[in-house]
């Protein structure tokens, strides 16, 4: 059983030193303009058009920024100091300004009314200290929930995350999925010994890749099955409403020689991927397959 002081140590001491890299990787590639792309969209189209948004371990705060453009008061909420500052720097005029950098179209960033404000706030997703029946919609984007290695500790965060919601609110999760990243693992030749080891539990840390004479280049990680994720969200009382990939039939591109291939796409190319990726991620085998998959549910 991991201890929670030590995951919440390791991975805030991770994402400090990880500086633009969280914002930057959903603006460049394939792989992160169709996390971004898919996730927004799904927000667009299930969220409040107005209201408080909690951005639970939203990190460098594209989320947040994109939230704030389209209207809503964002608090946005992550362990590490690091990021926030990031956060911070990005923030400002810009995020209703419809510059480009925020992921919101000049159209979407025009029709915003007032202001809306984005307040950064150091803290954990297994205990936000925040008021409960606060939040018009709860979003906990990018795989925070994976970064809790013990089951306990998972199901302590989604309580949470229910519990600041109003009721009926909207909650949307994304995770990492297992099935994709052995699949990315193996295509890249990157500690492919130990993927049958991570498939029996999911967990991907020190431990395991310490018995394979591995060093862990990330931090750790449990990745998700799709039926896992839902039982997750169920043991808070969230219905799950819709579970769906991101990346999809294209998260093979977050391996770098595949990245390549994606460069030399014309035009054309690109948007037939980017259509099939959407027109496929509803499918449940898609979002099992998915490097990162987004649940949406109800408080």
């Amino acid at each position: 059983m991991a201890d929670l002081r030590d995951t919440i140590e390791e991975t805030q001491a991770f994402y400090d030193e990880y500086g633009t890299d969280e914002w930057d990787r959903l603006a460049t590639g394939i792989d992160g303009a169709l996390e971004f792309s898919e996730t927004v969209d799904t927000l667009a189209s299930t969220l409040p058009s107005s209201g408080r948004v909690l951005d639970a371990g939203g990190g460098a705060g594209r989320y947040s920024r994109w939230l704030a453009a389209r209207g809503h008061d964002v608090t946005l909420l992550d362990l590490s100091r690091g990021q926030l500052s990031v956060a911070v720097d990005r923030f400002g005029d810009a995020d209703i300004d419809g510059d480009g950098d925020s992921g919101v179209d000049a159209d979407t960033a025009a029709s915003v009314d007032t202001v809306s404000t984005v307040s950064p706030v150091q803290g954990s997703i297994t205990d936000l200290g925040l008021p409960a029946n606060t939040f018009d919609a709860v979003c906990c984007l990018g795989g925070p929930l994976s970064h809790l290695l013990d089951e306990g500790d998972r199901v302590q965060a989604v309580r949470e995350l229910r519990r600041v919601a109003k009721p009926n609110a909207q909650v949307v999760v994304s995770v990492m999925g297992l099935l994709g990243a052995v699949q990315l693992y193996l295509l890249s030749g990157h500690n492919v010994a130990a993927l049958p080891n991570l498939l029996k539990h999911g967990d991907y840390d020190s431990a395991l890749l310490k018995r394979h004479g591995y060093e862990n280049e990330f931090t750790a990680t449990h990745f998700f099955r799709r039926d896992e994720l839902e039982s997750l969200l169920a043991t808070a009382g969230i219905q799950v409403e819709t579970v769906r990939g991101l990346e999809g039939l294209a998260s093979p591109f977050h391996a770098d020689h595949i990245q390549q291939v994606g460069g030399e796409l014309t035009d054309d190319e690109r948007q037939a991927l980017t259509d099939v990726v959407a027109r496929t991620n509803d499918d449940p085998i898609v979002a099992d397959l998915s490097i990162h998959m987004l649940a949406v549910g109800r408080a």
